[in-house]
């Protein structure tokens, strides 16, 4: 069944409650969205030339405009493909020549990076510029029926971050996205119908996914003025809407609780967190700030926002005697899919042990777009291989240990990062810490951190030291330590590993 029945639905029967707000002002409601995408999906099946699940690209800040464009799609029986709007025009081009869009829909202030973006793949897909006449005049077109889709027909063409080489393209399918939001019900938070959806990250990525709940619902969608994340904004649209929940990266999470601008937040129902690790100090302080309003998703791109939870009652259960080590942990299973912790052939490894996180269930991706060779290896034995490296402790509780690529093999012995990182965290000095492995003659590899040190402070490597020897065993203590004002991120505010590596070969070139 085509997704965009939730839209129809909502419309028929509640067609003058709010869909989308604009910051504080509403922008249409439901009948109003549902005309617009259906007139939309009439305008690209008709005049712009497209047929059954073609492509089209959305490559957008966040905006209203957004959701009619997507939902177009959907009511077309296209296939939308949302695009990052902060990618460099080559790998926008990269992107739009893998998926073969026909029709690029875009906001204004990126319409001269997508022509460079087309001219670079050597294109001839269309650009439809939202706000313009013609834009205009499509919307007001003639509306077509919605077309019917089958349960694995594509419906959202996922682009991969990219960060070991080109990115790939998952292939969600309606039937993906369907139990990602009933899934959304069952673990993560039951939608009240007054809800408000905020949407300061991408919706091209996790924010968008998790829209959709709450238009199942028929609650509203609201897209800050700004396009993105300004936490005196944020703090604005809690006081103004009711029932506010929001998807944020853990470095958003921290700016949020550390805006000195401050403001109420009663209105704040929600926050689902994910997409990087949010450290145990920085979720105690987000806990101290904004009280029990945190649940915590593990998922990826393959399988969207699914793999597992951490609730919100187990974020404020301080009398569990494991409560630190479940607020370290990604939580347990999610209801749809089955998560197992697996040895390189795959074999399920006993409780505790580190193996990689292999997933299955009917929200898995159907695979990569276009790579018969990776999604065979990705999904070999049906079963989803993350990539991700974690153990399971006796109550199903699964924590990670990091990415495969990132574990760190020094003197035969495997250090995980992470551990290390949760280690310096608690030094009142270190606002961001990263560690990776660097090259080692004799050990393999040896243990490098990288830190940004808080506002006004010098950081002391001694007292590091000495905190990880307090901690930790010797051989995880960083050999050497990296010190600025700022670690890389991408887009999504993930610290890019694979930069600070760089920087260390760069260290050795320059020595050598």
């Amino acid at each position: 069944m085509n997704l965009n029945q939730l839209l129809v639905r909502a419309a028929r029967s509640f067609p003058d409650r709010v869909a989308i707000s604009h910051g504080t002002a509403d922008y249409c409601d439901y009948g109003t969205l549902a005309r617009r995408a259906a007139g939309l999906a009439g305008a690209m099946r008709g005049p712009l030339g497209l047929k059954v699940d073609d492509r089209v690209g959305l490559f957008m800040t966040n905006t209203p405009e957004y959701l009619e464009a997507f939902h177009g799609a959907l009511h077309a029986g296209l296939t939308a493909l949302p695009i990052n709007n902060k990618l460099h025009e080559k790998e926008l081009a990269y992107i739009l020549d893998d998926a073969g869009a026909g029709v690029l829909i875009v906001t204004p202030d990126l319409a001269e990076k997508a022509a460079k973006g087309l001219e670079i793949a050597g294109s001839k897909a269309r650009i439809v510029v939202v706000g313009d006449k013609e834009y205009a005049g499509f919307l007001a077109g003639d509306p077509m029926e919605m077309a019917d889709r089958g349960d694995d027909d594509l419906a959202w063409l996922f682009y991969t971050s990219g960060t070991t080489g080109n990115p790939k393209g998952a292939m969600l399918s309606h039937r993906n996205l369907w139990e990602m939001t009933l899934t959304y019900f069952i673990d993560v938070d039951r939608v009240p119908t007054n809800g408000a959806a905020l949407h300061p990250a991408p919706m091209s990525h996790g924010s968008g996914f998790y829209g959709i709940p709450h238009l199942a619902v028929g609650a509203r969608q609201v897209v800050p003025e700004s396009g993105g994340f300004e936490p005196d904004e944020i703090f604005e649209l809690f006081q103004h809407h009711e029932e506010v929940s929001l998807f944020a990266a853990p470095t958003m999470v921290k700016r949020l609780v550390g805006h000195s601008g401050g403001g109420d937040a009663g209105n704040l129902r929600t926050v689902t967190y994910g997409g990087g690790p949010m450290y145990v100090a920085d979720l105690k302080q987000a806990l101290d700030r904004f009280g029990p309003k945190f649940v915590q998703v593990y998922g990826q791109g393959e399988s969207p926002m699914c793999i597992t939870v951490l609730p919100r009652e187990d974020h404020v259960d301080t009398d569990h005697p494991r409560h630190e080590e479940r607020l370290a942990s990604v939580g347990y299973a999610q209801s749809v899919v089955d998560v197992k912790v697996a040895d390189p052939d795959d074999n399920a490894v006993p409780v505790g042990e580190v193996g990689e996180i292999l997933v299955r269930g009917a929200v898995v991706m159907r695979g990569y777009w276009n790579r018969p060779d990776a999604s065979a290896e990705s999904l070999r034995g049906g079963w989803l291989h993350t990539g991700d490296m974690g153990a399971f402790d006796d109550d199903g509780y699964l924590t990670l240990k990091d990415r495969s690529k990132d574990m760190i093999i020094s003197g035969g012995s495997n250090i995980y990062p992470r551990e290390i990182e949760e280690v310096l965290l608690r030094h009142p000095d270190v606002l961001e810490c990263a560690v990776v492995g660097r090259p080692h003659a004799e050990w393999g590899e040896e243990v490098i951190a990288f830190i940004a040190p808080s506002e006004g402070t010098e950081v002391d490597t001694s007292a590091l030291d000495q905190l990880c020897l307090d901690n930790i065993a010797r051989f995880k203590r960083p050999k050497g330590y990296r010190v600025a004002a700022a670690l890389p991120k991408n887009n999504y505010g993930k610290i890019v590993k694979r930069e600070l590596r760089n920087m260390l070969e760069a260290e050795e070139e320059g020595d050598a």
